[in-house]
């Protein structure tokens, strides 16, 4: 029996990069947005974050991950596009000159159709959106994971190598303040940066005398930005407008600056901004 024997010359070689090391190396900065249980707003916020950094002049990819509840095409409206293929591989839908979204909800033969996965075809269609799909350069990935800490968030951020930090969102009760404890710990575990905690659903902004009325305890935000040494991103109440604009499909395009929830997401926004300068 014959065997292959390496020349130098093909020992001195390096090995060939992955599709999916260079598509990353392509974009700045990786983020994910991620929270310890659903129904807090997670998705809201990374919408929102995505569609705010494009405004300000950043190119902006928002990866919608979450397989079975994916959320992000409705908030933008583009329920009915499909991604088209290039050279390079799936095109992103080009929501604005600087936003580019894809989701496994626009690769479903429609949009009430569930996805009846286990966990090697969940995994396999993450890797795949992260290495199939021709981001190009980015100034941002904004990665809406599902909530909790299991297999989704686990494959993505063994598969990037280099998260460059994660936006932890949660609201003010005690049962999101326990699981949000744990994704913290999820993610120092996995050494992504925590940039800060987002407090959402922070009080009710009233639709009649615009007041904001209070709905939980508070405190529990702040003690454990306290016990892990994070902060606080910013506090966004309940607004009724907001849940509009986002059924209607127009997060990048009319949102009002004069709303409380606009004018205190943009400092979320400027933390993000300054953590990666």
């Amino acid at each position: 029996m014959t065997q292959n024997i390496q020349s130098p010359e093909d020992l001195m070689k390096k090995p060939q990069e992955s599709k999916l090391i260079k598509n990353m190396r392509a974009i700045k900065n990786k983020i994910m947005v991620m929270s310890g249980k659903g129904g807090v707003g997670k998705s809201t916020v990374a919408a929102n974050l995505a569609a705010r950094l494009a405004e300000r002049g950043h190119k902006v990819g928002l990866l919608d991950s979450d397989i079975h509840g994916p959320s992000i095409p409705k908030m933008f409206g583009i329920e009915d596009q499909k991604p088209t293929v290039d050279e390079n591989g799936l095109v992103p839908i080009a929501v604005t000159e600087n936003l580019f979204v894809m989701s496994v909800g626009l690769l479903l033969p429609d949009k009430d159709a569930p996805v009846i996965w286990r966990g090697p075809a969940k995994m396999g269609a993450i890797k795949q959106l992260l290495e199939e799909v021709s981001w190009g350069k980015l100034d941002y990935l904004i990665i809406d994971l599902p909530p909790g800490t299991g297999d989704e968030p686990l494959s993505i951020a063994q598969l990037i190598e280099t998260v460059d930090g994660a936006v932890v969102v949660t609201t003010p009760q005690d049962v999101a303040i326990v699981s949000v404890r744990k994704s913290i710990k999820f993610a120092e575990v996995l050494e992504v940066p925590v940039i800060g905690l987002v407090e959402n659903m922070s009080g009710i902004i009233c639709p009649h005398c615009d007041e904001k009325i209070e709905l939980f305890n508070k405190g529990g935000v702040e003690q454990a930005a306290s016990d892990f040494n994070i902060k606080i991103l910013g506090e966004l109440p309940l607004d009724p407008k907001l849940a509009e604009i986002e059924d209607s499909g127009r997060v990048h395009s009319e949102m009002n600056n004069d709303m409380e929830w606009s004018k205190n997401f943009s400092d979320i926004v400027d933390n993000v901004e300054k953590f990666s300068e």
